[in-house]
């Protein structure tokens, strides 16, 4: 199962800073050792470990809309894109 770790400050002049979501995916690695994704915007920053069982080379995380307004992360499969 892939490990998922993310950070929201309420304040939004607060921005997330990208070396602490690389160590909180250091210390996940274990959940998913296969890759590792990364997004920070401002105040809102959501990393990935990934463990890719049945899973294409295309498989990156986190994924976005074509307008890259909406960001995210899970564990699980799409159907049907």
């Amino acid at each position: 199962m892939c490990g998922i770790t993310g950070i929201y400050n309420v304040d939004e002049d607060n921005f997330v800073n990208s070396s602490v979501l690389e160590e909180m995916c250091r210390e996940i690695k274990h959940r998913g050792p296969d890759d590792r994704g990364i997004y920070c915007e401002k105040n809102i920053g959501l990393g990935i470990q990934r463990l890719s069982i049945i899973d294409l080379n295309t498989g990156n995380q986190p994924i976005h809309n074509e307008s890259k307004t909406l960001w995210s992360v899970f564990n699980g499969e799409i159907y049907n894109y």
